[in-house]
């Protein structure tokens, strides 16, 4: 059985090999021991009460349940930018006129912002390539929202996700190329490592002080601008159809784009709902499920409500009228019994013909 469930701190070997596999590009997760181990203790104070705001996280594991094997990761940042800055870019225009030659310009510019300091930020999105299908790329991001559904005074009234940008056949993001490089002299997976071990001084030293005139970078940079990196274009459909959308800030390394929503307008804290656990042996059909109080078919996202160990699974079957029925293994894998309270939320809404990624990548975070 695949599982999404909270992070623990024998996991460590687990996400180290994970980051092994994520390659550049993803802050968050870096194949550093150390790094990560501070990471597992942070989110471990956050649940115990005992971590400052801002620098409270969490971090959830995909886990298939037959073998034990750990195979993807996920995270929330609680409030960014409030120990150390998180810049981005923000897309803006400058208008160049001369009533007296008849000429008017529109100039695309970037501002350096710090306009989503104190948002929630989701993160560390990455699914092992072998378990790319099945449904279990939006299980491991959708986990994510049923626990802020579930927990809301836990987050900030908006929230973001940093897509990961362009990069070339060269695995080389032409945006830096561009820009960046020439004002940090030097590489990007300099900079990146620098920015996950949280040395980020250097960037308010080394950004460029005035808007950069986006006429002036090559063809090749320009068309970066608010380009998803290829491997991360179903992670970024799964998250607009939970309601994020792109608002003109983009990252400042490789100019990928930053979706961002208010909290409450996420479709999960919008529609997901509470029923009561039935435990069946062999739960009824699909078809039957459907017809039970008009309920949707198809599969469901089942959580549990339990801060310190939560968990959710995919079950292939609706909510009845007299609860969600789960067999006893999901009962036993989700911690739950009968008589409890579950959150659930269906997979797809036919109503609104979304259709879910099978696959799903890494989100990057932020500078």
């Amino acid at each position: 059985m695949i599982l999404v469930r909270s992070v623990r701190p024998t996991d460590l070997d687990s996400l180290l090999e994970l980051a092994r596999k994520a390659g550049p590009g993803m802050t968050t997760l870096k194949a550093d021991r150390a790094t990560l181990a501070e990471r597992l203790a942070r989110v471990a104070g956050t649940l115990a009460g005992e971590t400052p705001l801002a620098r409270q996280g969490y971090l959830f594991v995909m886990e298939d349940t037959d073998s034990g094997t750990v195979v993807g990761t996920a995270g929330i940042e609680t409030a960014v930018g409030l120990d150390q800055p998180f810049y981005s870019y923000r897309q803006g225009l400058m208008v160049h006129a001369s009533r007296e030659l008849g000429v008017w310009k529109r100039m695309p510019t970037l501002y350096l912002s710090h306009d989503l300091t104190g948002y929630s930020e989701l993160c560390t999105l990455f699914l092992d390539a072998d378990y790319r299908r099945d449904g279990n790329g939006p299980l491991l991001s959708r986990a994510r929202f049923l626990f802020i559904a579930e927990f809301p005074e836990r987050f900030a009234e908006r929230i973001c996700a940093e897509m990961r940008g362009h990069f070339d056949e060269d695995n080389r993001s032409p945006f830096w190329e561009a820009l960046g490089k020439h004002f940090f002299a030097m590489e990007f997976e300099q900079a990146d490592m620098l920015v996950s071990l949280g040395k980020k001084a250097f960037l308010a030293e080394l950004m460029p002080r005035h808007p950069v005139y986006v006429a002036f970078l090559p063809e090749a940079a320009q068309r970066c601008i608010g380009l998803t990196h290829r491997d991360t274009v179903p992670a970024r459909r799964l998250l607009e159809t939970e309601g994020l959308r792109f608002e003109n800030h983009i990252d400042i390394f490789e100019a990928g784009p930053i979706l961002e929503c208010h909290t409450a307008d996420l479709r999960t804290c919008r529609d997901s709902a509470l029923h009561v656990v039935t435990i069946r042996e062999h739960p009824v059909s699909e078809e039957a499920d459907a017809g039970a109080c008009g309920a949707t078919s198809g599969p469901t996202l089942v959580s549990n409500r339990k801060l310190h160990d939560f968990r959710v699974a995919l079950i292939e079957r609706a909510p009845r009228c007299d609860g969600i029925p789960l067999t006893p293994a999901e009962a036993a894998a989700l911690q739950v019994e009968a008589g409890d309270t579950v959150r659930t939320m269906a997979l797809r809404s036919k109503a609104r013909g979304e259709r879910e990624p099978r696959n799903t990548e890494e989100t990057r975070t932020g500078s």
